[in-house]
């Protein structure tokens, strides 16, 4: 099943900045082949169930690999059957409807 999720994935004891944990996690999708689309809270990434869902895993496994005792991922996910759809063409459904103001 081709799925479409946001994911926050935030790693806890490990202080206020946690950028590079991100950048870990950013790696993790690339390498997995999944396409994905860093926002300023999360992540949107889309792709076979299993797949993606193997990805969040290795993020929290990543996480701590990296020294982080916990880690906490909140998730969004979307699944359709009438028809395929990408994080791209929900974000052009919008934009066309936005006109001018999307600039």
């Amino acid at each position: 099943m081709y799925v479409i999720i946001d994911v926050c994935v935030v790693p806890l004891g490990v202080g206020v900045s946690v950028s590079e944990y991100v950048v870990e996690c950013q790696k993790i999708f690339e390498e997995a082949n999944l396409n994905h689309e860093m926002h300023a809270y999360g992540t949107n990434v889309e792709g076979e169930w299993d797949k993606v869902m193997a990805a969040v895993k290795k993020c929290h496994e990543r996480m701590h690999e990296m020294g982080a005792p916990r880690c906490s991922s909140s998730l969004r996910i979307g699944t359709r059957t009438d028809r395929e759809q990408t994080i791209r063409d929900k974000m052009d459904s919008v934009y066309e409807k936005l006109g001018p103001l999307a600039t």
